[in-house]
């Protein structure tokens, strides 16, 4: 069996921005994935509101930095086939990095770790599919609208930064904003269709990254 893993933020962890809740889990990307790559793939979600790539949070009520828990998530679940890196969108608030090169340079020091990882056992390195989120849009939200004051552009940018890294770097890219766009109810969230879409979209590159 393939083991996959879903290192993202609130968007992997489902949240839905009409019910200020969580999606369904049969509506969250990871699982419409798995449904669609079958049981000979185990893809496992691991998402986390207000993750970063690699930038602290110091207003938060837990660890959201990317860096520091990822080599603690991948120990938890190796061995692992792939690696989907679905950040950056929380690196755009002004406090956290703000700009785009600065989510850019979180990925990179992500795909570093996953790399360099002291896998044990004889397992090998993963393969890594960098994945760019749908870009932040326009909100009449006044909170998520000044959380992210300025962040639209600096989003926009993001899928031809992460192409560029994946490139140099040799990993998949994915960009979710070919399938998906950002509910205009908070500007950062997916509704139901558009999480699901992300997990249709991915079938196909994942495909090809496991050999299946």
């Amino acid at each position: 069996m393939k083991s996959v893993l879903c290192y993202g933020d609130s968007l992997t962890w489902g949240y839905d921005p009409r019910t200020v809740g969580r999606h369904a889990l049969a509506d969250r990307w990871p699982s419409v994935l798995g449904a669609a790559l079958g049981p000979q793939v185990n893809v496992i979600a691991e998402g986390l509101n207000g993750r970063t790539t690699a930038y602290d949070d110091h207003l938060a009520d837990a660890e959201r930095n990317g860096v520091k828990l990822l080599p603690s998530v991948l120990e938890s679940h190796k061995p692992l086939d792939l690696v989907i890196l679905l950040l950056g969108t929380n690196d755009m608030k002004r406090g956290i990095a703000g700009t785009a090169i600065g989510a850019t340079k979180g990925i990179d020091r992500l795909v570093k770790l996953i790399r360099h990882h002291d896998w044990g056992f004889g397992f090998e390195v993963p393969e890594i599919l960098i994945v760019a989120p749908p870009a932040i849009c326009e909100t009449a939200n006044a909170p998520f609208a000044a959380m992210f004051r300025g962040a639209i552009d600096e989003s926009a940018m993001l899928a031809s930064f992460y192409r560029d890294l994946a490139d140099e770097t040799g990993c998949g890219f994915f960009d979710a904003g070919s399938v998906a766009q950002t509910s205009p109810l908070d500007g950062i969230h997916l509704d139901a269709d558009n999480t699901r879409a992300i997990g249709r979209g991915l079938e196909p590159v994942v495909r090809m990254l496991l050999g299946i």
